[in-house]
């Protein structure tokens, strides 16, 4: 079979089953790895190979990086200091829409996950309005928030495959220097249009109204224990580079073990066995999904899709959108920006595609591409439309949209990088 008409199929088969069955993407991916392989005219046996070599490439390279980040993410949850967290981001920014917005966008990358920061902050931001639509509006804010620096600051599980594929040696700190500013202008061109199109709404109220974010016994100052694994995970980076003198793999690796080390040296005992036996459980989760991207993405490229099916896309349109397009496309079919990312990057690693874009506006067209359809098939959107209570409409108008409109934002800059600057 032709394999654009393959790939196509195989993409239309998971969005079908991810909707009608709702099963895990772990199950709805190896069963794509292997419809695709056969209808690419692979054997079975070189198809299942594929699915195990994208299994365990996946792995290897996210495993240690997200079981490090649930460790921390439940310990602080068990020990309950997500809420000195918000309490110290309060002291600086004090409308609560901006908090909610800040603390998504602040938790997700350390802890390595989008959806374990929004669910983290849940509880806690609801306690900050009491109004039904206020309150859904600052959790519409955390999850917005938790995507943009998700899909655009290294390191998370997002950026790191793009990185790995495409950097070419470039510093990681180089892309961070870039993206992390475009990452915060984004967020603010969201809050303010939230703030423009809510005149009235959240953030009106004093913000005394956030009792579950009031330091806890009389403490006024900066919560240290609550951040400590944060600043570890920062201080462990020159240490990484400077003195051990390893590669940025080896460095993401590092800098979260010192993490989570410090998260579990720092919890109570009677917390400490809860906290790292729900992390197992959540990360589990997480990196199986992930692996059953890895496996499609091998397959996909083992069966040479790369070489022909791109060959012939670059006629159609410039080769400066196919990023955009092809990880918008495996976006709508699947849900998972981090699956995404795993599979463009298999397909484009090696392409004229890849070679005649620059790094950077490379990463930055894939990453917007994830960010341009986040409807029925993505888990997080059904998992903010069961916390908020919202019908799919308003989810449609406070979710899906502006995290459109930020991956358009992010595409018109990666143009203009491309062309003005590289």
């Amino acid at each position: 079979m032709d394999l654009l008409i393959a790939f196509a199929v195989t993409l239309v088969l998971i969005t079908v089953v991810s909707l009608r069955f709702r099963i895990s993407p772990f199950f709805t991916l190896i069963g794509g790895s292997i419809l695709f392989g056969l209808m690419a005219g692979m054997t079975p046996d070189e198809t299942f190979l594929g699915i195990v070599s994208g299994v365990g490439k996946v792995f290897s390279s996210f495993g240690i990086i997200i079981l490090c980040g649930a460790v921390i993410a439940k310990i602080l949850q068990e020990e309950h200091l997500i809420g000195q967290i918000v309490a110290d981001i309060r002291r600086l920014v004090k409308d609560p829409r901006n908090i909610a917005g800040v603390s998504g966008y602040l938790l997700a990358v350390p802890i390595t996950c989008c959806v374990t920061a929004y669910i983290m902050l849940n509880p806690i931001l609801e306690s900050c309005e009491k109004d039904p639509r206020r309150r859904n509006i600052l959790l519409y804010l955390a999850a917005v928030g938790s995507i943009v620096s998700y899909a655009l600051v290294y390191p998370t599980p997002v950026v790191i495959p793009l990185f790995d594929a495409f950097s070419g040696g470039m510093s990681p700190l180089l892309f961070d220097a870039i993206s992390i500013p475009l990452s915060l202008a984004v967020l603010a061109a969201i809050l303010f249009a939230f703030r423009w199109a809510d005149k009235g709404g959240a953030g009106n109220e004093p913000a005394s109204q956030c009792p579950a974010t009031i330091p806890a016994e009389g403490q006024e100052g900066i919560h240290w224990r609550a951040w400590a694994p944060f600043i570890v995970i920062l201080l462990a980076i020159p240490v990484a580079f400077l003195v051990l003198h390893l590669s940025h793999v080896s460095m993401i690796n590092f800098i979260m073990l010192a993490g989570a080390a410090t998260a579990i040296i720092m919890a109570k005992r009677e917390t400490r066995t809860s906290g790292l036996s729900q992390a197992a459980k959540h990360a589990g989760l997480i990196i199986f999904d992930i692996c059953g991207a890895g496996a499609l993405g091998f397959v996909i490229v083992a069966s040479g899709f790369a070489t022909e099916a791109l060959g012939r896309l670059t006629l159609l349109i410039p080769i400066i959108l196919v990023p955009f397009i092809l990880a918008a496309l495996i976006e709508t079919a699947q849900g998972s920006r981090v699956v995404t990312a795993v599979i463009t990057a298999e397909v484009l690693a090696g392409t004229v595609v890849a070679n005649g874009i620059h790094p950077v506006p490379l990463i930055l067209l894939i990453s917007a591409g994830s960010c341009i359809v986040s409807y029925v098939t993505d888990p997080f959107f059904w998992l903010v439309q069961r916390t908020t209570g919202d019908t799919i409409g308003a989810v449609v108008k406070y979710y899906t949209l502006p995290i459109a409109l930020a991956g358009a934002g992010i595409f018109c800059v990666a143009i203009g990088l491309e062309y003005l600057v590289f």
